[in-house]
Parts: structure tokens; sequence; C-alpha cells
């Protein structure tokens, strides 16, 4: 998770106000096809990987974004029918350079448990570009698509990187959003890779960073989807949410680079519920639920089209740094609910 930041002279300056009838006690959720939640497990007091499997499906919960290769969580993922985003850790970036390496992994990790496990996506490193690795996702994304194409699993599976926001030089305002010189090197033919083979971008995208790293510019409201009035206007297309604002400045960036149809698929967003003055309780439940509900609308550069949105995260996680980055979860470590958020079939 990295920070994202909007300036402007001109950003109006909403006030601090909570709109009570966001912060329900149970929030009944629409369009809970599209959303995941993510499974990290930075924990030593966290269930076993069956009743987190078992956890999910009670809560309704079709998808699940998986930080690594886990062994116990795949095996228990068995015949759960819940959708996996998968991540190749960055660690292994330079060794799946290796096509037999890149083989291999796909063998022990893919082939090993599917049809049983429901592949989605793989996502070949975590926020590694701009960086002192971004050199080694690429030849490693092609390699781990060669042996998807060997198992004939190409339509079934999509291969990609996440990426965090700090990718864009220019975020605003959205309709100028554009990649950064040191994230476009490694970011164009990454682009035309995902043109060429179907595939999203993936992309972590958090209001909350933003708003914290620039309280002068950026309102709690206009952070939690709660503003009472268009924010920002940018030609014919008008923001009153911060997610809607990053999400179309990577959608334009992405138009610069020629790739107007690759589709962004948010692979973490969420709230803290604990650890400073902002992250409470209410703030995250009214966070998580708007967001839920919005991606369902799109953004205003895509309208109507669905954002298919993994929330961070299932638990607490107390081996995480303390303080807030230990509280994203929706459940404690003994599966009792932080707030409740419901996720209809």
């Amino acid at each position: 998770m990295t920070t994202f930041s909007i300036t402007s002279d001109n950003l109006f300056m909403v006030s601090l106000l909570f709109l009570i009838g966001l912060l329900m006690p149970t929030l009944q959720i629409a369009g809970g096809q599209s959303i995941g939640v993510c499974y990290g497990d930075h924990g030593n007091d966290l269930p076993p990987a069956q009743e987190v499997i078992d956890l999910y499906k009670s809560q309704n919960i079709g998808r699940m974004r998986l930080y690594y290769e886990n062994p116990g969580a795949l095996q228990a993922l068995r015949g759960s029918n819940i959708e996996v985003l998968l991540d190749v850790t960055n660690d292994k970036l330079q060794e799946l350079n290796d096509p037999s390496a890149a083989n291999s992994w796909v063998q022990n990790n893919i082939i090993n448990y599917w049809p049983d496990v429901r592949f989605r996506y793989i996502a070949v490193g975590n926020e590694v570009i701009p960086g002192g690795s971004a050199q080694y996702v690429l030849p490693a994304m092609q390699n781990i698509q060669s042996a998807i194409v060997s198992a004939g699993l190409q339509d079934q599976i999509k291969v990609s990187t996440s990426v965090s926001t700090v990718v864009l030089g220019n975020p605003y305002p959205p309709s100028q959003g554009s990649f950064s010189g040191d994230a476009l090197t490694y970011l164009q033919p990454i682009v035309q890779f995902l043109v060429s083979n179907g595939a999203p971008l993936l992309a972590n995208v958090y209001p909350y960073f933003s708003y914290v790293g620039n309280t002068n510019s950026i309102s709690l409201q206009y952070a939690l989807f709660t503003s009472p009035s268009i924010v920002v206007m940018d030609g014919q297309f008008q923001y009153q949410n911060l997610f809607d604002a990053i999400m179309d400045a990577l959608y334009s960036a992405l138009e610069m680079v020629g790739a107007p149809n690759v589709e962004i698929v948010v692979s973490e967003s969420g709230w803290p519920s604990a650890g400073g003055t902002v992250e409470t309780i209410d703030n995250a439940q009214t966070y998580n639920a708007n967001l839920i509900r919005h991606v369902a609308q799109g953004t205003p550069r895509r309208s109507g089209r669905a954002i298919e949105t993994y929330v961070f995260a299932m638990f607490n996680e107390n081996q995480k740094d303390p303080g807030i980055e230990q509280n994203f979860g929706l459940f404690y470590p003994n599966k009792q609910p932080v707030y409740t958020i419901n996720f209809p079939q």
C-alpha cells in the first residue's frame, strides 16, 4: 500500500459532516458478485485456512486475493467455488525470468489445484513498479503466460501485475492522468502485453492514504464517498468522491499509452478501523460499504461498467507494522466482525 495525493488550488473544500444514514450497524450491499476480499495472514493468532474459507463462504464472499502460494489455503479452496487472484511474490520475480522455473511454478501452484480451485488472475509482483526489481516483472509475466498457454488455460486465467498509484506521474485533473517517466519505462511494454492477452491492469487504490497525506486539500467526505456535492469539475466529468478521481486518472494514463480498452481491477482498497484520528470503525464501515455499492456503477469516465474490486482485508493482522497497518480487517482473528458488511450473492 502506498500513498497517492491530489492537489489543486481550485479543489472545493467541504465541511466534515457525518451522514448518519450511512453509519448503520448492518449494511446491505448490492453487486456482491464483483467484490472479493484480500486474505492476508501476517498474524500469529489467525484461524486455520479451512475456517477462513468457511468464513468466506458463510459471508457470501465469492472472490479472494491470496498473496502467496499458501498450500494450506489452496488445499482448503478445493471445491469452494471461490475465484482466486493469486500473487507471485516479489522475491520470485528474478527466478521466474527462467522459463523452466515459471513452468514449475505454474505446475506446482496452478495445475496441481485446477480445476478444483478456480483461479481468475495471477498477479506477477505487487507494487514493484517503479523500483529495483521492476525489470524482472515483464519477463516473468511472459514466462508465466507461456506456461498458462501450454496448459490450455489462457481463456480462464489472466496474467497481470499489481501496481500502486505511485505509477501516476500526473494524477490531476483526472483527464490529464499519466504515468511517470520511471514507471512508463516498464509499464509501456507491460500494457501492450495486457492488450495482447485481454488481461486487466491490477491496481491498489487507497483514497485513505491520499487523504491522510494531504488533509489541507482533500476533505474527509470526499475520501469517504459522503460529499454532499460535486468537488471537482473536469470538463464534462464531475467528481463527488476521490476514488473515482484516482480511477479515472489511471484510465486516462492507459489511454495515453494506447490502451483505452484495458480494464482496471482494484486489487486492494480499504480503510483502517483503529490507529489514529480518522481511523475509526464508523469511517472504515462507511468507506467499505460505499466502495462496494459504488463500484457497481463505474466511474464518470467509465460509467455503467462495474469495477471488480478486492477489499483489504479479511482480518486484522497483528504481525504487520503497529498502528493502522494492523487494523484494516473486516474481522478480528476470532472471526467476529469488526463491523458488519453483507455480501449478497
